[in-house]
């Protein structure tokens, strides 16, 4: 019965998984979609590190390599906000900082075509591999 409300309601199956943990009835768990939905979770947390590093890489290319058009404080305020994001995020989930070296290299790549798409500059541009280290990027008072 879980499984089916898991497939159709899915609202109703996490208010009904919730009740069944505080009431400790674990036997009735759905434990093969309660499993899937942490690791899901875990997942998004991960993505969420590698979506903010890929934006943050993206403005700190767009800012060395077209100044020109660095006019207000737009592209500073993004590189400040995903930075403070990027901080809070691995104080709430300390076990995603070892991750954060794969998944600046998994960012800058898409960084770097999105940086070319968005200042129309050739994607040659911009280098191919990144030319600072994690800790220059999430540096608060570092830009190139």
């Amino acid at each position: 019965m879980t499984n089916t409300i898991y497939r159709t309601d899915f609202y109703a199956w996490t208010k009904q998984q919730a009740a069944l943990i505080q009431a400790e009835e674990l036997e009735k768990l759905d434990l093969p979609n309660l499993a899937e939905e942490i690791e899901s979770m875990g997942a998004s947390q991960r993505n969420a590190l590698t979506s903010r590093l890929k934006v943050l890489l993206m403005h700190l290319l767009k800012w060395r390599y077209q100044p020109e058009k660095n006019i207000g404080p737009s592209w500073q305020n993004t590189i400040d906000e995903q930075r403070s994001e990027i901080s809070d995020l691995l104080e709430d989930n300390p076990s995603l900082g070892p991750e954060v070296p794969e998944q600046f290299a998994k960012a800058y790549p898409r960084a770097r075509r999105d940086a070319a798409k968005e200042t129309k500059l050739p994607l040659s541009t911009f280098p191919v591999d990144c030319p600072w280290t994690v800790e220059q990027v999430l540096d608060d008072e570092w830009l190139p």
